[in-house]
C-alpha cells in the first residue's frame, strides 16, 4: 500500500500546471481531490513520475451563470456542486447524481472535474455530463479548446485529455423547466454504480416533448440511450409508453462483467432502471 516514488509540484496557475504536465509527458498526472488517484497510487495501479497538484488554484473552483448554461469549475467539490442554488435551479440532475457519489467525506474532497477526467465507467457524473450535452473546456500546450462530452470519454479510464492538458471547467446547458432523475443501483451504501441512469424529461400537453437519457456502467464509456430518447419523443406521458421506450435501453450498450456484476445481470437491470428513471423524471 505504498506508492511508487514520484516528483511533486504545486501549480501556481493553470499555465504553470500545463507547463509541468507537458514536460512530464505521459509520466505526469494531475492531483485534484485525490479520491480516485490516491487509492490507485497506493495499489500501484498508477505510477506517474510527476504529480501536479491543482489544489491551490481558486480560478478552477465555483459555479457561475454563463447565459444559457452554467459553468462549473473543474476543482469544485461534489458537495459544493450538489448544494449550489444555480445547480438546483438549472441543472438538478447534476445535484441528484453528485449526492450519490461516495460518502460525505469523499464529496467534500472529490472534485467534479476530477470525476470526469478519471472516466471510471462506474462513475456517476460522466453519464450525467453526456445526458446534458456538457462541454469540457481544456487548457493545453496549444491553448484553450472545447470538447463535447460525446467526444471527451474515449475508452476505459481514458478521455480526450492529452499530455499537458488540464480540464479547466465544464459548461452545462440549462435545463430550466425540465424534470430530472438519477437512478442508481448499487449493492452497498456509498459504493459504485452497478448500473445508473440519468434522465431528463420535458413535458408538454400531456406528452413528452424531449428526453435525454444516458447510462452508467453499461460500457467502457457512458452510453447515450438514443433509442430510448427517440421512442419517447412525442410519446404520451404514460407508464406503458415509458416502459416500451425503456425496452430500447440496450441499444448501443456493451456491458462488462467485473467483480460487482456480470454483463448479463447489467443487461437485465438497464431497462428496469431506465423505466424507473424516466417515470420519475416525467412524473408518470
Amino acid at each position: 500500500m505504498i506508492p511508487a516514488a514520484f516528483d511533486y509540484t504545486k501549480a501556481a496557475s493553470v499555465d504553470d500546471a500545463v507547463t509541468a504536465l507537458a514536460a512530464a509527458g505521459d509520466d505526469g498526472k494531475v492531483l485534484a481531490g485525490g479520491q480516485s488517484l490516491l487509492p490507485m497510487l497506493r495499489l500501484r495501479l498508477a505510477a506517474p513520475a510527476m504529480l501536479v497538484d491543482l489544489g491551490g488554484l481558486a480560478e478552477l473552483r465555483g459555479v457561475s451563470d454563463d447565459g444559457d448554461a452554467l459553468r462549473i469549475g473543474a476543482m469544485t467539490t461534489h458537495d459544493e456542486v450538489m448544494r449550489h442554488p444555480l445547480v438546483h435551479e438549472h441543472a438538478p440532475l447534476i445535484a441528484q447524481a453528485a449526492e450519490t457519489v461516495g460518502d460525505r467525506q469523499i464529496r467534500h474532497l472529490g472534485t467534479f472535474g476530477g470525476s470526469l477526467a478519471h472516466a471510471d465507467p462506474a462513475g456517476d457524473l460522466p453519464g450525467v455530463a453526456l445526458a446534458m450535452d456538457a462541454v469540457m473546456t481544456v487548457a493545453g500546450p496549444g491553448g484553450m479548446r472545447d470538447v463535447p462530452a460525446g467526444e471527451f470519454f474515449v475508452d476505459y479510464f481514458t478521455t480526450a485529455l492529452g499530455p499537458g492538458d488540464v480540464l479547466v471547467s465544464v459548461r452545462v446547458p440549462k435545463l430550466t423547466g425540465w424534470s430530472t432523475h438519477y437512478e442508481k443501483f448499487h449493492q452497498l451504501a456509498q459504493s459504485w454504480s452497478v448500473v445508473g441512469v440519468a434522465a431528463a424529461v420535458r413535458r408538454s400537453n400531456g406528452s413528452i416533448a424531449e428526453a435525454r437519457v444516458a447510462l452508467t456502467n453499461m460500457g467502457v464509456t457512458p452510453v447515450r440511450a438514443r433509442g430510448v430518447e427517440d421512442a419517447l419523443l412525442g410519446a404520451p406521458a404514460t407508464a406503458d409508453a415509458v416502459a416500451a421506450a425503456a425496452g430500447r435501453a440496450l441499444e448501443g450498450a456493451s456491458p462488462l462483467t467485473d467483480g460487482t456484476a456480470s454483463a448479463e445481470y447489467r443487461t437485465q437491470l438497464a431497462p428496469v432502471l431506465t423505466r424507473r428513471a424516466v417515470m420519475a423524471a416525467g412524473g408518470v
